[in-house]
């Protein structure tokens, strides 16, 4: 009789992942409400599995061996095939509609795959979905004109939204943009910027003042589309993540002080008409394919 080949741990696969982008598996064993010891177990079964150490200690981080490399990738493909399933079946006729609100960063690299995929798999499930800034997503939420949004992380304290990752704040500019001359001429820094109110833009800013570099505010948007158009033509640089960063774009940020990340939050209206189930099910698309953006040096799932 043939010998029957071992089947991979999804749980242990999950507890790998999680592990890695958490950058701890202590916190990963928080946020898979599990102890560190049981997910540390998990670590050892799936390395026993592969025959290969997966993860080893770099100062104070995690890193992956070459193999936990070829691993990592394996786990997030068997883990969304795994995730999708799920989604198919426990959402097996829903009916009635989501109002679904996202960010302007994420409407171009994350609304068309998640309407897409919900769609196939719930058609009897509307979406309605709304690109804009932070401010008139949270107005949304406040109003009941929204059941769910993705937004950058604003006021933690006064808002209940779930942290799902931070990216890391680049400055962003055109590749014949000379910004070490600038500085070195004393010239002031033309800035790229929406209007306010923007965290962004007040990041930005800060962190020129505290450096004691000059700046100015050249070009105002209300849209992003209109942010990217100007930095393209080269008036100035700007604030924003990696996410939907035009490809003949350039980070700047070695010359420039450092921005830190912003959080990214999922946040639901508690006592929504929309079923649970619903919301509960696009709330994991949406971070599943959050996870999937490139690149994602920062990214950090709580």
């Amino acid at each position: 009789m043939q010998k029957l080949a071992q089947t991979l741990d999804l749980d242990a696969l999950r507890s790998f992942v999680t592990g890695m982008e958490c950058g701890s598996f202590a916190q990963a064993a928080v946020r898979l409400c599990r102890s560190t010891s049981a997910v540390s177990a998990q670590l050892k079964k799936l390395e026993q599995q592969c025959g290969s150490k997966l993860v080893v200690k770099s100062g104070r981080h995690l890193a992956l061996t070459r193999e936990g490399e070829v691993m990592m990738g394996y786990a997030r493909r068997l883990l969304a095939l795994n995730d999708e399933a799920l989604c198919t079946f426990s959402g097996a006729g829903l009916q009635g509609e989501v109002r679904l609100g996202m960010q302007e960063d994420f409407g171009d690299t994350l609304m068309p795959g998640i309407l897409g995929e919900f769609t196939r798999h719930h058609p009897g499930l509307q979406i309605i979905a709304r690109v804009a800034r932070n401010q008139e997503l949270l107005a949304a939420l406040d109003s009941d004109a929204l059941d769910m949004a993705l937004l950058w992380q604003a006021q933690p304290l006064q808002r209940k939204g779930v942290l799902i990752g931070q990216f890391p704040l680049e400055w962003i500019a055109h590749p014949d943009c000379d910004v070490s001359a600038m500085i070195s001429q004393g010239e002031p820094l033309p800035l790229v910027m929406f209007d306010n109110p923007c965290l962004m833009r007040s990041r930005a800013i800060d962190s020129l003042d505290r450096a004691g570099i000059a700046w100015r505010i050249v070009f105002v948007s209300h849209s992003l589309s209109g942010i990217w158009a100007a930095v393209r033509a080269g008036l100035g640089i700007t604030v924003r993540t990696r996410v939907g960063m035009p490809a003949n774009l350039v980070s700047a940020g070695n010359v420039l002080p450092p921005l830190g990340a912003l959080g990214v939050t999922l946040e639901q209206k508690s006592g929504s008409q929309t079923e649970p189930n619903a919301q509960n099910l696009l709330a994991r698309l949406m971070e599943n394919a959050l996870r999937s953006i490139e690149p994602l040096p920062g990214l950090r799932p709580a």
